[in-house]
């Protein structure tokens, strides 16, 4: 069926009017280059969340749902 749609489509040869564009199309790669540049800054920007305060030591919590069996004495 889909090769009978495409041989008759073939056939007719005819010149179809393409959907006229808002802009030139080198346009709307420019456009998604610059949404996609300004995602990698903003993705880019949350690379140093971790340096912002200084590392703490981690308490070992005798409530929590999974105790740590080695914490070697430093609970409670």
């Amino acid at each position: 069926m889909l090769f009978q749609q495409i041989a008759t489509t073939v056939a007719e040869g005819g010149e179809h009017e393409l959907a006229p564009l808002w802009a030139e199309p080198w346009v709307f790669g420019v456009v998604i280059f610059a949404i996609l540049l300004v995602l990698m800054f903003v993705t880019l920007s949350y690379t140093n969340l971790g340096n912002r305060h200084a590392p703490t030591e981690e308490h070992a919590d005798p409530h929590r749902q999974h105790p740590n069996k080695h914490d070697h004495g430093q609970g409670h």
